[in-house]
């Protein structure tokens, strides 16, 4: 069940940061997951040196998830060379 609620908090993030960063048209539902679940581990290990606890699922833990596929997208389109 555990990984139920990481797959679809992941598809989460990963949609609200790809409308964030205004890439939502040019990206599909499985890379919205992708993005969403490697932002989150991004995000958590940000959190982490930062000394904020994301722990359990929370609104909180998926800001912090939406911050890391945020920060994933970006560094994407910088290797990309895109603006």
């Amino acid at each position: 069940m555990g990984w139920i609620v990481s797959i679809l908090l992941g598809a989460l993030a990963g949609w609200l940061a790809s409308i964030i960063m205004k890439k939502d048209a040019s990206m599909g539902a499985i890379a919205n997951i992708i993005v969403g679940i490697v932002g989150g581990v991004i995000g958590r290990a940000i959190a982490g040196f930062a000394g904020i606890s994301a722990d359990k699922v929370s609104i909180g833990g998926v800001a912090i998830a939406v911050l890391g596929a945020c920060i994933l997208l970006w560094l994407v389109d910088l290797v990309r060379g895109r603006k």
